[in-house]
């Protein structure tokens, strides 16, 4: 639109009733509002969805103070065992 304006300042006219005199440009208007209009309920949607994630991540923490009951992968369990001259280190995964 801008390229277009820029190269001829008569095709960017606006009529009486607001609208662009040449009909080329009302349509790449037209189109730039219709892409407007989905790109900002796109983000009021992914906005939304976030707030609702927050929420019930929220609240499955109060529901379970001490964490969830059924961890679908436990901890890995680290130790280290100092000996005189190294030091052995294990890793055990529970299944």
């Amino acid at each position: 639109m801008l390229d277009k304006c820029r190269a001829n300042n008569d095709d960017c006219l606006l009529g009486p009733s607001g609208a662009y005199l040449n009909p080329t440009a009302e349509q790449l208007y037209q189109r730039s509002l219709h892409f407007d209009r989905r790109a900002r309920t796109r983000l009021l949607a992914g906005q939304g969805a976030l707030l609702v994630a927050a929420g019930l991540f929220i609240a499955d923490l109060r529901g379970h103070p001490g964490g969830p009951e059924n961890k679908p992968l436990p901890p890995l369990n680290v130790s280290v065992e100092p000996t005189t001259a190294t030091t052995l280190v294990g890793l055990r995964i529970a299944f």
